[in-house]
């Protein structure tokens, strides 16, 4: 019996964040959180007031990703 090993596994979350108003947000969230282990894309939208990431979430928790977007000074809504 084989057993896959299909890479990473990854997920996909879009959290709504409240306090983004320009491109320093912006650039502020995506740095802070893709520094963390296993996050493989950030992309905040700075309009719509969300932001969508991919993680691996066996190397870092949606709890540290948010604590990372509250550290840079934004408020994640639930």
């Amino acid at each position: 019996m084989s057993h896959c090993n299909c890479g990473p596994v990854r997920s996909d979350v879009t959290l709504n964040v409240s306090g983004m108003s320009c491109a320093h947000c912006k650039k502020a969230i995506e740095t802070s959180v893709s520094i963390l282990p296993g996050v493989s894309k950030v992309e905040a939208h700075v309009q719509d007031g969300k932001v969508d990431i991919s993680f691996d979430p066996s190397r870092v928790s949606l709890e540290d990703i948010k604590k990372a977007i509250e550290d840079a000074g934004y408020d994640v809504q639930d």
